[in-house]
């Protein structure tokens, strides 16, 4: 049987083999680990499904593949090797969709017709329908390959016709537009080649760092976000002695002792809480652009930066306004380690409303997130110090005090709405016992 390429999202349109557990000619059983693979942003090992005998390797380890390409041969128990029929089903290995949000549908200037069922003609060998053709705005139907041939050379994909099943544009017809010089897009502004910035440094001694496909993924999402996404920035100050008490408290209450506690909770913890009752609170800031509309969520699905050896990844906490804070403790303690492995499943990182950056740890007093498309917001947390505030009878006293920087997508997200949203964090934050009820 033909071993696949497995889809491990349904943004992912290829993977790497990392290593080979096995080699040709080795026998193999079902849940015996094959091949490592590695995404732009996690890695997992791969099961064989069958009894039979590793006949040939096709994707070395170092190469790429395709999601849904043969990238080895099982033979059977009797020496024959079998290929897969047309039907198989995705291999186990495939990572869990995320779990349906609830949202509801705000239509802006028109709406898209129901697209009818997809048809095989993908020109991507996966089972997983979700990894299907995409929809211009034109109506037009496009595969993978040829949506990834034409923005690799600036091909304009609104001004062609295809010649696909039912007018899809395939592969071919971009390579036919590559050839005749047509249909190209406008060009985009782009830095200096990485020979024009050596020419500078000539004499001086340097490492050279090559991309890997996380850190490519990264630079290409952030240069998309701030050159579509209209980005307006509220700051607020908010005082933090109330919540400092309560999480002390909280901790030294916690059953339990030394590794075996039963949580600790962190000042993070207190924010990821704040920021999902704070979206409910304000329900038209807890949505995202959807191109030609905005989709409104039912609940509070909150993504959470990490930083990992290479770049970021921001697993979701779902559903965390009906969580304790206990519970988004433990959780979160848990993404967070198995994402600096590159262990999360992809449903554990795709989707969400908002997100949160925290570099508090690490002094910063405060700073400007990036929006991560299609959210509609992002909040960035700073250090929690103590400032000379004024009280009331024009006296001057110290409080601890923590900036925070919403970002906010025009789009989705007025001035207003934004103001109302951070304001309804700020309360909650000043009075945490609010979220304990």
């Amino acid at each position: 049987m033909d071993v696949l390429m497995p889809q491990l999202g349904e943004t992912v349109a290829e993977g790497k083999i990392t290593k080979w557990f096995k080699s040709a000619g080795d026998a193999v059983k079902p849940g015996d680990n094959l091949f490592e693979i590695e995404t732009d942003k996690v890695s997992m090992e791969v099961p064989s499904i069958t009894t039979g005998t590793l006949a040939e390797i096709r994707v070395l380890a170092g190469e790429t593949a395709l999601v849904g390409a043969v990238v080895a041969v099982i033979a059977g128990e009797g020496g024959a090797v079998a290929s897969a029929p047309a039907a198989a089903k995705a291999p186990p290995s495939a990572a869990p969709k995320a779990p349906p949000a609830t949202f509801a549908v705000i239509p802006q200037q028109r709406a898209i017709q129901p697209s009818g069922p997809l048809d095989p003609f993908n020109e991507v060998r996966t089972p997983d329908r979700n990894f299907g053709p995409a929809k211009l705005a034109s109506g037009s139907f496009v595969t993978p390959l040829a949506r990834r041939l034409a923005g690799e050379n600036g091909i304009d994909l609104s001004r062609m016709s295809g010649s696909g099943p039912h007018g899809r544009i395939v592969a071919a017809d971009v390579e036919s537009a590559m050839a005749k010089g047509g249909a190209r897009a406008a060009p985009q502004p782009t830095g200096a080649s990485a020979a024009q910035v050596k020419a500078l440094y000539q004499g001086v001694e340097f490492e050279e760092v090559p991309l890997d496909g996380m850190r490519a993924t990264i630079a290409r999402r952030l240069v998309e976000a701030k050159q579509t996404i209209p980005h307006f920035y509220l700051v607020a100050d908010v005082t933090m002695d109330a919540l400092l008490k309560i999480r002390e408290e909280a901790n030294a209450g916690a059953p339990g002792k030394g590794d075996a506690v039963a949580y600790k909770l962190s000042v993070n913890d207190f924010v990821i809480k704040a920021l999902a009752l704070a979206l409910q609170r304000v329900p038209a800031a807890n949505a995202v652009w959807a191109g030609d509309r905005i989709l409104r969520f039912a609940h509070s699905d909150v993504g959470v930066a990490v930083a990992i050896d290479g770049g970021l990844l921001t697993p979701v906490i779902r559903n965390a306004e009906q969580k304790s804070l206990s519970a988004i403790s433990n959780e979160m303690r848990d993404v967070a380690a198995r994402a600096k492995e590159k262990k999360l499943k992809p449903a554990e990182y795709q989707g969400g409303a908002s997100a949160i950056s925290n570099l508090g740890m690490y002094g910063v007093r405060e700073f400007s997130a990036i929006i991560n498309p299609p959210h509609a917001t992002i909040l960035a947390v700073g250090a929690s110090q103590r400032r000379p505030v004024e009280a009331e009878d024009g006296s001057v006293k110290f409080v601890s005090q923590m900036t925070v920087t919403l970002s906010c997508d025009h789009r989705v997200v007025d001035g207003a709405l934004g103001a109302e949203l951070l304001a309804a964090f700020k309360s909650l934050i000043e009075s945490p016992v609010r979220m304990l009820v």
